[in-house]
C-alpha cells in the first residue's frame, strides 16, 4: 500500500496530495462498476420517460385521455418547458454541486426528478402537465451537472472517455424500453385511454427508487474533497478503495505518478468561473457551445417530431410508432457502445469532429431522399438509425468534453452552463420550430427541419476539428490546472 498522500500543514490551508494520480492508476474493478450503475442508470430513466411522452402525444390528444391537450402542445410546449426546466436546473444545481459536493446533489436532484415524474402521472389539466414537465426537467438538468462531474472525477483517465460516452448513451436503453412500453400502455384492450400513459410514468418512479437505493453507496468525489478542505477524508476514501481493489486483484498497486499542492477553498464565485471559462479558455468555450447547440438542434429535428412524421407522411398507426422508435433508439445506444473506446485510443479531436460531420452529412442525405419521395416508414427509420449511430456518439462526447476541459473547481458549473446555453438555443426553440414544421404535412417543411439540424451538426464538427482538446488518457489536472493549485510547490510532473 502506498504511503498516505495527503497532509495539511498546521496553521495553513495548503494540502499536498497524490489523490488524482492514485485514482487514475487504479485498474478497472467492481468498485468502478458500482459507480457506473449508481450514477449512469438514471439516464435510462430519463430516456424511458422522454420517449414515453413523445409516443403518447397522439393518445393524450385523443378524447377520453383525461387531459384537454393537443399533440402539438405535448411535442412543442411541454417539450420546450421540459428543456427550459433542465436548463434552469442545470444552472441552479450546478452551482450547488461545485459548492456543496457531488454526492449531496446527485441524491437531491434524483429525488426532485422522481417527485415531479410522479406528479406528471397524476395530471388532470394541461397546466398541471406543463408545470411538472418543467419540474421534471429541473431535476434532470441538475443530474447532468452533478453526475457528469462525479463520473469524470472517479473514473481512471485510461477509461474516462468510453465510460462517460456509454453512460450518457445509456439514455437510449431507456428510450428502447419506453418505446416498447408505450406499445403496451397504449393498447386500449389492456388499459383504458386515461390510465395506460399514467402507469408508464409511475413505472419510471418505481425504477428510480431502486436507483436511489443503489446511489447511496456511491462516494463523494475525492477530488472535490481535497480542494474543499476535506483532505483527510479524501485520503481515507482512496485508501479504502485501494485496499478493496488490491484484495480483488490479488496484487499490489503501482505507485502514483506524482503529487499536486493546492490552496484549499470552500467555494468559487460566479465571477471567477466566468473569467476562467471565457477569459482563460475562450477557445474551449467556443468548442463547448458549438457542440451543444449542434447536437440539440439535430436531435430536435428528428426525435421530437418522430411520431408525427411517421403518422403524417407514412400512415403509421399511433400505437405502432414505438416499434420504429425502438429501432432508432438501438442505433443511438450502439454508437457510444461501439465507438466509445476509440475516444481513448484514436483520440478526442478526430472522433468528435468525425462523428459530428458524418451524422450531419448523413442527415442531409436522408432529407434529400425524403424530399424525393424515395423513403417508406421502414427505410426512413433505417436512415435515422444510421444517422443517430454517429450523432449519439457525438452528442455524448459534448458532455464528456465540457466536463474535462475546465478546472476542477468550475467543472459542474461549466457543464451546467454549456448544457443550459446550448440546449436553450436548440432545445427550447427547436421543439417550437420543428413541431410546426413536422405537423404541417408539407414535405418541404420537414426537409427544412432536417437540413437545419444537419447544418448545425456539420458546423460543430468543423469547430471541433480545429478546437477540440486532445484529452485522451490525460489526468483532469493535466488537461486543466486547478484554480487552487500552488504553482510554486507543485510537482513539475503535474504541471
Amino acid at each position: 500500500m502506498s504511503a498516505p498522500s495527503s497532509s495539511v500543514p498546521a496553521g495553513t490551508d495548503t494540502v499536498t496530495t497524490a489523490v488524482p494520480a492514485r485514482l487514475d492508476r487504479l485498474p478497472w474493478s467492481r468498485w468502478h462498476w458500482m459507480i457506473v450503475v449508481g450514477l449512469g442508470t438514471v439516464w435510462i430513466l430519463d430516456g424511458l420517460e422522454v420517449t414515453i411522452v413523445g409516443n403518447v402525444a397522439g393518445r393524450l390528444a385523443e378524447e377520453g385521455s383525461g387531459l384537454d391537450i393537443t399533440a402539438a402542445q405535448v411535442t412543442g410546449v411541454a417539450a420546450a418547458l421540459y428543456v427550459a426546466g433542465a436548463c434552469s436546473g442545470a444552472l441552479f444545481f450546478g452551482w450547488l454541486t461545485d459548492r456543496y459536493g457531488r454526492k449531496k446533489l446527485f441524491m437531491i436532484t434524483l429525488v426532485v426528478y422522481l417527485g415531479a415524474t410522479a406528479m406528471t402521472a397524476l395530471s388532470f389539466e394541461s397546466w398541471w402537465f406543463f408545470l411538472f414537465r418543467f419540474l421534471t426537467g429541473f431535476g434532470i438538468g441538475g443530474e447532468y451537472a452533478a453526475i457528469n462531474s462525479a463520473i469524470d472525477e472517479l473514473i481512471p483517465s485510461l477509461y474516462r472517455g468510453r465510460v462517460d460516452l456509454i453512460i450518457n448513451g445509456s439514455y437510449w436503453l431507456g428510450a428502447i424500453g419506453g418505446a416498447l412500453l408505450s406499445i403496451v400502455m397504449l393498447d386500449t384492450d389492456i388499459f383504458p385511454k386515461d390510465l395506460g400513459w399514467r402507469l408508464s410514468f409511475a413505472l419510471g418512479v418505481v425504477l428510480g427508487l431502486v436507483i436511489l437505493l443503489v446511489r447511496r453507496h456511491v462516494p463523494e468525489s475525492p477530488r472535490w474533497q481535497f480542494i474543499h478542505g476535506y483532505g483527510e477524508e479524501a485520503d481515507a476514501l482512496v485508501t479504502s478503495v485501494e485496499k478493496e481493489i488490491e484484495a480483488e486483484k490479488g496484487e499490489k498497486l503501482p505507485p502514483p505518478a506524482g503529487e499536486i499542492t493546492i490552496h484549499q477553498r470552500r467555494s468559487i464565485g460566479f465571477g471567477t468561473i466566468a473569467r476562467t471559462v471565457f477569459g482563460r479558455y475562450p477557445r474551449r468555450a467556443v468548442l463547448g457551445l458549438s457542440l451543444f447547440i449542434g447536437q440539440a438542434f439535430l436531435y430536435n429535428a428528428i426525435t421530437f417530431g418522430f411520431g408525427t412524421i411517421l403518422i403524417t407522411f407514412f400512415d403509421v398507426p399511433t400505437g405502432s410508432t414505438g416499434y420504429y422508435f425502438a429501432v432508432i433508439a438501438a442505433g443511438n445506444f450502439l454508437g457510444p457502445l461501439l465507438l466509445g473506446r476509440l475516444f481513448d485510443t484514436v483520440g478526442r479531436r478526430i472522433m468528435i469532429s468525425g462523428t459530428y460531420l458524418l451524422s450531419g452529412l448523413l442527415l442531409f442525405g436522408t432529407a434529400w431522399l425524403f424530399d424525393r419521395g424515395s423513403l417508406s416508414a421502414t427505410t426512413m427509420t433505417a436512415c435515422w438509425c444510421v444517422v443517430l449511430f454517429f450523432a449519439s456518439t457525438g452528442a455524448s462526447s459534448a458532455y464528456l468534453t465540457v466536463s474535462e476541459i475546465f478546472p476542477m473547481e468550475t467543472r459542474a458549473m461549466a457543464i451546467a452552463f454549456f448544457y443550459a446555453l446550448g440546449t436553450a438555443a436548440g432545445g427550447i426553440s427547436g421543439p417550437l420550430i420543428f413541431a410546426e414544421l413536422t405537423e404541417s404535412g408539407v414535405v418541404g417543411d420537414t426537409v427544412l427541419a432536417f437540413q437545419i439540424g444537419a447544418a448545425l451538426m456539420c458546423a460543430a464538427g468543423i469547430v471541433a476539428a480545429f478546437l477540440a482538446v486532445n484529452a485522451e488518457r490525460r489526468s483532469l489536472e493535466d488537461i486543466a490546472e486547478p484554480l487552487s493549485v500552488a504553482r510554486e510547490a507543485t510537482d513539475p510532473a503535474r504541471r
